[in-house]
């Protein structure tokens, strides 16, 4: 038997929580919008954006030898979380099946994630490829993004532009941040930037300096997939292969670069909300 969780806030968050700055497409909130069947696993988490045509990330056994197998677990009332819950993914994936939902972020416009997030021991598949999350096409030249850790969790995220194949190089480049520690709720964020020549890349770790930064040259016409939360596509080919091993409690997608006053504002408000220091 399903049992609902929570439900969608009825208000629009563009309208609600003053700290969220505008052009916010995705707010996954691991406590609002979870359903969850047979105890703790997650079959839906659903968008708090109000309106968004990317609202369901759901269950996916396409490829999986046994049904269920693929659906996170809901760990409610985390201690260092201040309380909040988080969904504990194990090479384990939920796929928003919505095709085109997410595609504009890497064909001009810019983007924006933030997520709260821990890690886990890896289990490797892929090696250092363990994807939180992506809407790499599953086909082609992959492209879209992604954010993932290495095998020894030094945290990492790339824009892949269609333009070639490769892992990595210019047109899919690799920007490495700071090795995160095990067991431990931290803020991690990537920024790519406006325009349709080159951007730049930014990631952020712990706080708004940019532990790094690259560029990369945007394809208007590059054409990304599903957005997928825990792996870097929907593998249907081999899921849980890239898959990462860790807590999700908050994940944000931005449809343009915040600024730097934005993101300060919002890392110190997840800070706050959460209990991260």
């Amino acid at each position: 038997m399903k049992h609902l969780i929570s439900i969608l806030v009825a208000a629009s968050i563009h309208a609600a929580p003053a700290h969220l700055p505008r052009d916010l497409i995705l707010d996954l909130d691991a406590d609002r919008g979870v359903t969850v069947e047979d105890g703790d696993r997650v079959s839906l988490w659903q968008n708090q954006v109000a309106g968004f045509a990317g609202r369901d990330f759901v269950k996916r056994d396409a490829g999986r030898k046994k049904a269920g197998a693929g659906r996170p677990s809901l760990r409610k009332e985390v201690k260092e979380l201040n309380g909040h819950s988080a969904l504990v993914f194990l090479q384990q994936e939920l796929v928003c099946m919505d095709e085109k939902a997410f595609d504009s972020l890497t064909q001009g416009g810019g983007c924006t994630w933030v997520t709260v997030i821990a890690v886990r021991e890896q289990r490797v598949g892929l090696k250092d490829v363990n994807s939180f999350f992506g809407n790499l096409r599953n086909d082609g030249n992959f492209e879209g993004i992604w954010g993932c850790v290495n095998d020894d969790n030094t945290v990492w995220w790339g824009a892949r532009n269609g333009i070639t194949f490769g892992r990595f190089d210019a047109n899919n480049p690799q920007l490495l941040g700071p090795k995160l520690e095990k067991g431990r709720f931290t803020i991690v964020a990537g920024r790519m930037g406006a325009g349709t020549e080159k951007v730049k890349l930014e990631i952020f770790s712990g706080d708004t300096k940019p532990a790094a930064a690259t560029e990369i040259r945007v394809n208007p016409k590059a054409n990304p997939s599903k957005l997928a939360m825990g792996q870097e596509r929907d593998a249907t080919n081999h899921p849980g292969h890239e898959s990462f091993d860790g807590e999700i409690a908050r994940f944000l997608i931005f449809a343009r670069p915040l600024d730097d006053a934005e993101l300060k504002a919002l890392f110190s408000s997840l800070r706050e909300t959460y209990g991260i220091r």
